[in-house]
């Protein structure tokens, strides 16, 4: 039994519009799904991804109207998204050159990586990895050319007080593998802890940055609300309900978000996790020509769709 990589990153935005102009426009990724969260009907779900919607590959937001966030530990602290070895991360420096808060491209833990930032100051990286056995399907309608399409999730690095219980939870119970440790390129004083998953890869790796003395961040706009790990298929998704139970881990119990289902739970230092299934996929409800041209819901907000509609802003 074992989680085999990340399987979304979902993140909190304060201005719909200029979220879904930077990740279509700039970052070239396909709105796969529109649509809105089921615990607050008020805000936009959007789901970032490959031309496909594949597991692995979104990135979402949070509609909220919240402050920014004040940045601290016991968060996520980078998210990472990849792009093809070879030039395209050269290609992308350029593209990012003088927006987007982008710094200059640096080697972290052996690949090469470019910094930056979205306009609420959500901290990305661009990290350059072989090609995976992940499935991608690069997008017609991108701005960025296919060769150079953002793969999908790679490294998520989280920041914490202290180390263990962390690290506990992460081998003990969730059968992550400690696998080195490097020093941060930008900040050489800080030690970051790899943690991997399944096959392993950019693409399965928890990066745990050690910060002591940092105060808690505080939730906000350009802030990451949980980062979600992949299990095939309903039946792993039980084993691993039955797992947490046993060890007495404080858990959500299974979700049905339509799209996946879900199981939510928290590390000791207060970070939100998630283990969610590969399928049945953002198809189930719409064509895949046309996926996230329109707001979808699942079919128990159906009956509510005139009022819930009718509070969500135009996002273009």
């Amino acid at each position: 039994m074992e989680l085999t990589g990340i399987h979304h990153l979902t993140a909190v935005t304060a201005d719909v519009r200029q979220n879904y102009r930077f990740y279509t426009d700039v970052l070239g990724m396909r709105l796969v799904k529109r649509s809105v969260n089921q615990d607050d009907v008020s805000a936009y779900h959007l789901f970032y991804a490959d031309g496909a919607g594949n597991p692995g590959t979104d990135l979402t937001f949070f509609d909220w109207k919240v402050p920014r966030e004040r940045r601290g530990n016991r968060t996520v602290s980078r998210t990472s998204l990849l792009v093809p070895a070879g030039d395209s991360i050269e290609w992308w420096a350029a593209r990012l050159a003088g927006k987007a808060g982008s710094g200059e491209v640096v080697e972290r833990d052996g690949r090469a990586t470019l910094d930056f930032e979205d306009p609420e100051g959500q901290r990305l990286a661009l990290v350059a990895a072989p090609a995976s056995d992940r499935e991608f399907h690069a997008w017609d309608g991108s701005a960025v050319p296919a060769e150079h399409q953002i793969r999908g999730l790679g490294p998520i690095e989280i920041s914490v007080p202290e180390l263990a219980p962390t690290a506990m939870i992460l081998t003990r119970v969730l059968g992550m593998r400690g696998v080195r440790a490097y020093q941060d390129p930008v900040d050489p004083s800080q030690t970051v802890h790899v943690y991997e998953m399944g096959a392993g890869g950019a693409g399965a790796e928890l990066h745990v940055a050690v910060r002591p003395g940092l105060p808690a961040a505080s939730p906000g706009a350009g802030g990451v609300h949980h980062v979600a790990f992949r299990v095939p298929d309903d039946d792993r998704q039980r084993d691993w309900l039955e797992r947490l139970d046993q060890v007495g881990m404080r858990n959500s119990g299974v979700i049905d978000r339509y799209y996946f289902k879900s199981l939510y739970f928290r590390e000791p230092n207060g970070i939100l996790f998630e283990i969610a299934t590969d399928g049945p996929g953002f198809a189930v409800d719409e064509d895949p020509e046309t996926l996230g041209e329109r707001v979808v819901l699942p079919p128990f907000l159906e009956p509510r769709r005139e009022h819930i509609v009718a509070n969500l802003q135009p996002i273009e």
